[in-house]
């Protein structure tokens, strides 16, 4: 690479997924003044991650929070493509696709042939090692865990997951670019799910059990833990909001990662999954939507 990634405008980014986390994470970078390419095989899920950032964007102009100028600039940086060929501008990669172990593997075998020999390769994922993810590659200092919270362009917070391998001058750029993108990294090590899901899905996990036992409705469990606890959501609508698959690869990634019986999902938790209750998304989960 022959300029350095400081985080200042310019960095040349690319991001797998045009999901919602995927087109929150192009989100930030372009109106952060990055040139931003968002990649994923579909077509029409393209299509989708755009009017979803423009909508996201027209919000904060109407907000105050963005000159309409700028959110025009920020969506004409953003640009579009199905095949992961086009990181070959990029210096730095972040992946978002499905939280899923084998398709990440396959993605970064991939990614560590097309991107720049220099470039950083950043993982989205909310649980997988990021070690294992790096050893796919020949490039394992230059792989870190960038883990942005839901919804992007809101959240502060950046979880920032050193490997086994990643380097210190890797680890410090991605640091300083979070900050240039407006986010509070935090530096964490590559633990089955870090720290953010380590301490959330077994809370997540143990109101579906409370659930399950009659112990109270869903309404009465949230209402206990924002009322009682402060939070601003309650843990069975935010479980609906992240998603009870999601939620459920995250807790087998820390049951078998850690080999607690304390991280076992729930049965319930199980059970709405395979009737395709997976939350929001579904129109339905602990809540109908």
């Amino acid at each position: 690479m022959s300029d350095t990634m400081d985080g200042s405008a310019g960095t040349r980014a690319a991001v797998i997924g045009a999901g919602q986390m995927g087109n929150g994470i192009a989100h930030v970078f372009a109106a952060s003044g990055h040139a931003v390419t968002m990649i994923d095989v579909s077509a029409d899920a393209l299509e989708r991650g755009r009017d979803t950032i423009a909508r996201n964007l027209d919000r904060q102009v109407k907000k105050g929070a963005l000159e309409a100028a700028a959110a025009d600039a920020a969506l004409a940086r953003i640009a579009t493509a199905t095949s992961l060929d086009a990181v070959a501008g990029a210096q730095i990669v972040v992946e978002a696709a499905t939280e899923r172990t084998d398709l990440k593997f396959r993605i970064f075998e991939d990614l560590d042939r097309l991107a720049p020999a220099g470039a950083i390769l950043a993982t989205n994922t909310s649980s997988i090692s990021i070690t294992e993810i790096a050893a796919r590659t020949k490039r394992p200092e230059l792989v870190i865990g960038m883990h942005f919270m839901n919804p992007v362009p809101v959240m502060q917070l950046v979880e920032v997951i050193r490997g086994l391998a990643t380097s210190d001058e890797t680890t410090q750029r991605v640091v300083a670019l979070a900050r240039a993108l407006g986010k509070t990294p935090v530096e964490v090590n590559d633990y089955p799910g870090f720290v953010a899901n380590r301490i959330l899905m077994p809370m997540i996990n143990e109101a579906i059990y409370c659930v399950m036992e009659g112990v109270g409705t869903p309404e009465a469990i949230d209402t206990v833990m924002k009322l009682g606890m402060n939070h601003p959501m309650g843990p069975l609508t935010l479980a609906d909001f992240i998603g009870l698959d999601t939620c459920l690869a995250i807790l087998e990634v820390l049951h078998e990662g850690l080999g607690d019986p304390k991280y076992r999902p729930c049965p319930l938790l199980r059970k709405y999954v395979a009737a395709g209750w997976t939350g929001r998304k579904s129109g339905r989960g602990f809540y109908q939507y």
